[in-house]
């Protein structure tokens, strides 16, 4: 197929790296696009950019819009375009995720949103798409009635800018000196400091992206009134989200009947759980306690195996509230969050038929 992405940064390096680890049927290399032609370095090899014109869009098979590219956004640009030239196209940017004309997608969650002459298709948020992984085998079992949700947000969600910032002041603080902080990327310095302030504020109060984790989760589960808080933080991690989710069920559920679930690959399929006793006898040692449990960690998306798994973990039964259970998620924001999903609705998108090469 003739592949092309528009965007380039993290998530543009991520569509390419995961293209190729997941063997996507790609025409040679694919068409990277950008506001203007310059060599990058994307999954370790060198690319030459093109400059993204209505030419080279018009004769791709399927385009994944990386995210944000330009003063207007790629995606605000370039949807006239590949729609005009009926190019089905994958969009990782929040421009269009709540228009009614287009499905917001999870793969192991809402497949079947997309219809046969569907051509224009949204990637959730990094945060919405850990958390309606994890939550949608329990809402499709017992219906969730609330979400109550505090994220522990990487900085690699911003950008790559934000990533050489924590670095930078990392070595700073390190080192005793002085750290500087750009105001356009974080509105305090982020290295050892957790900020609770991600995309900018409305008059409720709450930030865009708490309330992007709302209405994003409503639109995904089908669920319009399904009753959302969320609490969205930035933390000193490079890479991968953590969130700390409380789920309250209109019918029966507890951390057993939920751990079962979620164990199981048919019903729960991208979920990971890490959950249970510890059996390293070195953990219990050091730290002396008998009851030590594992759970997962942002490290622990550095292993091949469960980079593009959602991972679950610290499941419990919540005392104050029945049919409530607290459970902690982890995922890698770049790649399930972002690059993952997109070509994991491409391929979807093929078994389908929704998506035929030329």
């Amino acid at each position: 197929m003739r592949v092309g992405i528009v965007g380039v940064g993290p998530v543009g390096d991520r569509i390419v790296r995961v293209l190729r680890e997941r063997g996507f049927p790609v025409d040679g290399d694919p068409v990277v696009m950008a506001t203007s032609a310059r060599p990058e370095v994307l999954d370790g090899r060198t690319f030459g950019v093109n400059e993204t014109t209505e030419d080279r869009l018009r004769n791709l098979d399927v385009c994944f819009i990386a995210g944000k590219e330009g003063a207007r956004g790629a995606s605000k640009t370039w949807r006239p375009v590949v729609e005009k030239h009926q190019v089905p196209s994958i969009d990782n940017s929040s421009d269009f995720r709540m228009d009614d004309d287009v499905p917001l997608i999870v793969p192991e969650v809402n497949m079947g949103d997309i219809a046969l002459n569907t051509k224009f298709i949204a990637s959730p948020n990094c945060s919405t798409t850990q958390m309606v992984v994890a939550l949608a085998p329990l809402h499709r079992a017992a219906t969730i009635k609330r979400i109550v949700v505090a994220t522990y947000q990487a900085v690699s969600g911003w950008g790559g800018k934000a990533m050489g910032e924590l670095r930078e002041q990392a070595a700073r603080c390190l080192a005793g000196e002085p750290v500087a902080f750009d105001p356009s990327v974080f509105a305090h310095p982020i290295a050892f400091d957790c900020i609770p302030h991600i995309d900018r504020f409305d008059e409720s109060g709450y930030t865009r992206e708490e309330q992007k984790m709302v209405h994003e989760t409503r639109k995904i589960l089908h669920a319009p009134d399904l009753a959302i808080s969320a609490t969205t933080v930035r933390v000193p991690v490079l890479n991968g989200h953590g969130e700390a989710i409380n789920v309250e069920f209109e019918r029966k559920m507890s951390a057993e009947g939920a751990l079962s679930i979620l164990r199981d690959p048919q019903t729960a399929p991208g979920v990971k759980v890490i959950d249970g006793p510890t059996d390293d006898p070195n953990a219990v040692s050091a730290r002396k306690d008998g009851l030590e449990r594992t759970y997962p960690v942002t490290r622990d998306l550095e292993r091949p195996e469960v980079a593009d798994l959602v991972l679950v973990g610290r499941v419990r039964d919540d005392p104050t509230m029945p049919n409530t259970i607290n459970l902690w998620v982890v995922a890698d924001n770049l790649r399930k969050g972002a690059a993952t999903n997109v070509v994991q609705i491409a391929e979807n998108m093929i078994h389908r038929g929704l998506l035929p090469s030329r």
